[in-house]
């Protein structure tokens, strides 16, 4: 994790890059980097980066950050890790390239000088990053396919900001805080902020898998360059065809492979165990990479102790069987409300989740570890969640009822008052939301149903917020061109869920 922060004035008329600037933004993001500071202004002062480091690969002083290329005509800042970098760099040295240091970093300069903006068909990881061409006069911003590495931008009409994180940016003091409607409405909603919305109208989230090209002729729009929904059609289709021996082979490489890719590191990597199927495989797969050397960490609740939700023996006995170095920490409610500061303070953006992440993350940094990986993106590629049943399950039943969806308005505004006086008042919209994938998932994984938000937030606000978020339009567009229901609800749980609140919390 690195923080990184820059600023681009693509219009004459606009103040120029003010060096105070940068190092509030900088300086506000210290957790993210404490290993490390960087600063870079052109001499025109239309473009400035700046960085916090967190030293992974290469932790020499020439893996600092912002880097440029030895010509001077290209400069990035970069927060996230390529797995694939050792193979990229072979590839590029074989073209004649020269290297000054051994980082990843390195590799995105020269890889973008080969290749432009199509170098994000090659990359292999977790990233988002900042590149300025000055021979084009152009600024470069990617983020990485599942949106593992955050990534916000502003754009006030004379020049763009963007930082790791939404409280860096505020903290240059240049934002216009006016609420986003679209934002309220979809953490109400969902639990959590969806991109690109964020509390603020003028700051965006770059969407995974994205890209965006700004000059001084225009502010592109984010272009896509990886879709989920896409990717599990194409392998659905391509599975089809093979046997299920040849499945599991294929499979175990696959896990292999990802694990390996993820252990590249110049410093040690330990695991979150939480003892189930996830993690555990990880443990699993790690332990055949490093043997005895890996290191667990597991959270053990004094209030589960003794019942069915207490994790910490089974991953002990999984810690024992691949004889890692394995650690334990107890957590009670008294830990939760000394550090409820902290857990707030911590947030980017309002989350109803990540207390979990929260304390093992501050095990994990206590016990000198940088690097952890977890079995995040687990559940949703393999079907983990009750919601790759119910789901299904409640819209075929719901499509055999003649009329459900309107009938189901009707039941709703009768009952909804009496319903939650019993139980959720989600059942009250179990018929009208019941008819579609998408509309399923709301009522699945809604906080709040639409129709409780005028409870606590001003109807017109809710109205406008709701006309801009367009929550049914997104959740079946996710899942336009599926036509199986287990990748459908994979497809809603990996671009909802697991993007937005899940990595959002780990980071």
């Amino acid at each position: 994790m690195c923080g990184i922060v820059g600023q681009f004035v693509y219009k004459n008329s606009g103040p120029l890059v003010q060096k105070t600037e940068l190092l509030k933004i900088r300086d506000s993001m210290i957790p993210r980097g404490p290993d490390g500071e960087g600063l870079w202004i052109s001499r025109d002062k239309k473009i400035g980066f700046a960085h916090r480091r967190l030293s992974i690969i290469d932790l020499s002083p020439t893996g600092s950050q912002p880097m440029s290329t030895v010509n001077g005509l290209i400069h990035i800042v970069f927060n996230g890790e390529i797995y694939n970098y050792r193979d990229l760099r072979k590839g590029l040295e074989d073209k004649g390239y020269h290297f000054q240091s051994n980082s990843d970093t390195e590799v995105l300069l020269h890889l973008y000088e080969e290749k432009g903006l199509e170098m994000v068909h090659d990359l292999r990881g977790m990233y988002a990053f900042g590149l300025w061409d000055a021979k084009k006069q152009g600024l470069f911003l990617c983020r990485d396919p599942f949106g593992i590495k955050p990534l916000y931008y502003s754009d006030n009409g004379t020049s763009i900001r963007f930082a790791s994180q939404v409280k860096a940016l505020l903290a240059g003091g240049n934002i216009n805080t006016s609420p986003d409607p679209a934002g309220h409405v979809g953490f109400f909603l969902f639990g959590h902020l969806p991109d690109p919305h964020t509390l603020y109208k003028e700051i965006r989230a770059l969407p995974a898998g994205s890209l965006i090209w700004i000059d001084k002729n225009s502010v592109g729009q984010p272009k896509c360059f990886f879709n989920i929904g896409d990717e599990l059609s194409i392998a659905k289709a391509n599975g089809s065809t093979i046997e299920p021996e040849e499945a599991l082979v294929n499979l175990r490489s696959a896990l292999m492979d990802s694990v390996r890719y993820h252990m590249i590191a110049d410093v040690p990597v330990g695991i979150f165990l939480s003892s189930g199927l996830d993690s555990s495989t990880l443990v699993a797969l790690a332990s055949e990479l490093v043997g005895d050397k890996l290191r667990t960490i597991t959270l053990k609740f004094n209030e589960f102790e003794g019942t069915d939700n207490d994790e910490s023996p089974l991953a002990e006995v999984v810690a024992k069987h691949y004889g890692t170095k394995h650690h334990t920490r107890q957590i009670s409610s008294k830990d939760f409300k000394s550090n409820f500061d902290k857990i707030i303070a911590s947030m980017d953006q309002p989350t109803i989740d990540g207390i979990n992440t929260f304390f093992v993350s501050q095990v994990t940094a206590e016990s000198g570890l940088k690097v952890c990986l977890s079995g995040v993106g687990g559940d949703e590629i393999f079907g983990g969640y009750s919601t790759f049943n119910q789901i299904p399950k409640l819209v075929n039943l719901t499509k055999m009822i003649p009329g459900a969806k309107h009938f189901g308005k009707i039941f709703r505004l009768l009952s909804s008052s009496l319903i939650k006086k019993f139980t959720s008042p989600k059942y009250a919209g179990i018929f009208e939301y019941g008819t579609s994938h998408g509309e399923a998932y709301l009522l699945g994984r809604g906080l709040f149903m639409p129709w409780e938000l005028p409870d606590f937030l001003d109807v017109d606000f809710v109205r406008q917020g709701w006309r801009e978020l367009q929550p049914i339009v997104r959740l079946e567009k996710t899942i336009e061109n599926i036509d199986s229901d287990y990748h459908k609800i994979s497809a809603l749980e990996l671009t909802w869920y697991m993007r937005n609140q899940l990595l959002r919390d780990t980071d």
